[in-house]
């Protein structure tokens, strides 16, 4: 196998070799012998042995020569074979891997289109195409099922990886052939052969991932009885939209809100009904305000909406106008009852009642206890106390 000359020169110095030694015996055996044997007789048959001798000789070359190359030949082929066969037996372990996996081996060019050349059959319970569908955009380029507004940043992330000979990691949004989206995981690695970039990699579905950090994002800012923004999260909507307001210097409103009574209802009907009501009011108030405006339960029967670019006069009106919806309507008991319910709401607006979060929380939470010291169901508004130094 390690042998570099050609056969042809190999056949050509075996039949020089041949030449070489038969013409040496033709040229100096007849002399040898004659001189050996001077009886014409004696010589004649000394000739006839000769030729047989010749001839015996040559056929014994011969036969060593064709053991040793069918011998050759036949060990050749047999470790073909067995290399045939480890590859078809690697090549269907393989299949099996590749088919058996949770998403889709691929090896596509580095392009705008991302060309397939090779997918497996995960293929089809990932995108439902056929792995011929994609292959060499046959029927689509792969590049039509991601979302458009990921394509740049995906491939900025892969041409930066193969430049630092790195494998890459995406997350993406994939459209399935039946309209679906779901979100994909792809993890690969770029291949050069002869000066051309090749990808291989993997791309798994983590639609369900994804939906669960979503429920558990949703868990960690939202109160699960309600539904509102929790007290942790709506504190940060306070941080946020105040930066906001003191940047465009424009006003904002913060209203405190708690129900009146409320350990009544939790006492007399029980605590599944409070969590009726609560639900039942939460939803009320969600729907009476702007979209723009937030809305949070900061604990027990207490509640906070923060009213973005708003004054006082219109501050009032919308605390008046929110007080009112609740009073007039019965909540939910979750038992087919239903029982009357108010609220006192306080009033503070920035920059006149505080300048920060804790300032203007806490003027819009001593006014929403003056409502309660009034007599409940009204509204009240913080009173100004040296706006300039509350910071």
């Amino acid at each position: 196998m390690k042998d570099n000359r050609t056969p042809l020169r190999r056949a050509g110095w075996a039949a020089l070799f041949y030449l070489i030694i038969g013409l040496i015996w033709i040229v100096f055996s007849d002399s040898a012998a004659e001189g050996w044997f001077p009886d014409p007789h004696t010589f004649s048959v000394v000739q006839t042995w000769k030729g047989f001798l010749f001839v015996f000789t040559t056929a014994l070359v011969l036969f060593a020569v064709l053991l040793r190359q069918l011998t050759n030949d036949r060990a050749l082929l047999t470790l073909q074979h067995s290399q045939r066969q480890a590859l078809r037996k690697r090549e269907r372990q393989l299949q099996v891997l590749m088919d058996n996996l949770p998403g889709m081996a691929y090896r596509c060019c580095f392009d705008s289109h991302w060309t397939m050349l090779f997918v497996s059959r995960g293929c089809v319970r990932l995108t439902g195409y056929e792995p011929e569908d994609l292959i060499n955009n046959r029927v689509t380029s792969y590049a039509n099922l991601t979302d458009s507004e990921d394509s740049e940043r995906m491939h900025r992330e892969v041409r930066q990886a193969v430049a630092s000979d790195q494998s890459f990691s995406l997350e993406y949004g994939l459209t399935r052939r039946d309209g679906s989206r779901i979100w994909v995981w792809e993890r690969g690695r770029g291949v050069e052969e002869d000066g051309v970039v090749f990808l291989e990699g993997i791309i798994l579905d983590i639609s369900n991932r994804k939906a669960l950090e979503s429920e558990l994002e949703e868990m960690a800012t939202r109160d699960p009885l309600t539904g509102l923004y929790n007290r942790r999260e709506m504190s940060k909507v306070l941080e946020e939209e105040l930066e906001r307001t003191r940047r465009y210097q424009r006003s904002m409103a913060v209203l405190w809100i708690d129900f009146d009574h409320f350990k009544d209802v939790n006492d007399t009907f029980g605590h599944a009904a409070g969590d009726s009501v609560l639900r039942s009011v939460s939803r009320l108030l969600l729907g009476s305000v702007r979209s723009v405006d937030s809305i949070g339960r900061f604990g027990g029967e207490e509640f906070v909406i923060v009213l973005p670019e708003m004054g006082l006069a219109e501050a009032q009106d919308t605390a008046e106008r929110l007080r009112q919806k609740v009073a007039e309507k019965r909540q939910p008991l979750g038992n087919d009852q239903t029982v009357p319910l108010t609220i006192s709401v306080g009033v503070a607006v920035y920059p006149d009642h505080g300048q920060t979060v804790s300032t203007l929380c806490a003027a819009a939470d001593n006014a929403m206890y003056l409502a309660k010291d009034r007599g409940r169901n009204c509204v009240a508004l913080a009173h100004l106390h040296d706006p300039v130094h509350n910071e």
